[in-house]
C-alpha cells in the first residue's frame, strides 16, 4: 500500500519533502508532480525500482529514462554539452522539454539508448520538484505516467492511488499540473531536431 502525501504546489512542506527523498533513496518508486503532467520516478542508482517501472508501465528494455535534473550543473555531468547547447538550455530551462544529448560515463549503461549512447535530460518549472532534487542531490530516474493503451498521462493522484497503489511506494499529490507531455528536442545531430511536440514551444528549434 502505497504512501499519499499532499504537498503544497508553490510553498512545499519540507517534512513531506524529506521523507519522500527518504523512500527515493531506499529503493522506492514514486509518482510526482511536475510542470507537464504527473511522472514516475526513482533513485538513479536502483535497477529494481526501475524494472518496476518498465513493468507499471510494460516497457521493453530499448525504452529511454529520462534524468530529472535540478538545473544545468546536474546536466553537465551526465550529459555533454557544448557552448551553442548550452546556451539554448540556459535560455528554455526550466521548461516543459525534454533534451535527448550525447551521455557522459556517469549514466549506467542501462539507461542509455543501446545504439547511440544518448539521454534525455529535463529541469522541470515546478517547485515540489525543484526541492525533491535540493534534498536528493541527484537526478530523478523517470518516465511519464502513462499507462499501457493508454496516450494520455493520468492527471488525478486519487486516480492514481485507486489504480496503483499497491504498484507504488508514495504518491505525491500536488494538485493539477496539467496532461501535455513536454516537446522533446534531440541535439546530438549538427543541428537542432524536435521529435515530439509537446507543451513547450517548438518554434525556437525549428530551422
Amino acid at each position: 500500500m502505497s504512501q499519499f502525501f499532499q504537498i503544497h504546489p508553490e510553498n512545499p512542506q519540507k517534512r513531506l519533502i524529506k521523507q519522500a527523498v527518504e523512500i527515493l533513496r531506499a529503493g522506492g518508486v514514486i509518482v510526482y508532480p511536475t510542470d507537464s503532467g504527473y511522472a514516475l520516478g526513482c533513485h538513479l542508482g536502483e535497477k529494481p525500482a526501475a524494472d518496476k517501472i518498465k513493468r507499471i508501465r510494460k516497457l521493453d528494455d530499448k525504452h529511454n529514462f529520462t534524468l530529472v535534473c535540478r538545473d544545468l550543473s546536474d546536466i553537465g555531468v551526465y550529459a555533454k554539452v557544448d557552448n551553442t547547447q548550452y546556451r539554448l538550455l540556459k535560455t528554455f530551462t526550466p521548461g516543459p522539454y525534454t533534451f535527448i544529448l550525447d551521455a557522459t560515463s556517469e549514466v549506467p549503461r542501462r539507461l542509455l539508448n543501446p545504439k547511440r549512447r544518448t539521454i534525455g535530460v529535463r529541469v522541470p518549472d515546478n517547485a515540489i520538484v525543484r526541492d525533491l532534487l535540493g534534498e536528493l542531490g541527484e537526478p530523478i530516474m523517470s518516465s511519464t505516467l502513462i499507462l499501457p493503451g493508454e496516450t494520455d498521462p493520468m492527471t488525478d493522484p486519487y486516480d492514481i492511488r485507486d489504480t496503483l497503489q499497491h504498484e507504488l511506494d508514495l504518491i505525491i499529490d500536488g494538485g493539477f499540473c496539467g496532461m501535455e507531455p513536454t516537446t522533446v528536442v534531440n541535439f546530438t545531430g549538427e543541428v537542432p531536431e524536435v521529435t515530439r511536440v509537446g507543451k513547450g514551444d517548438p518554434a525556437p528549434f525549428e530551422q
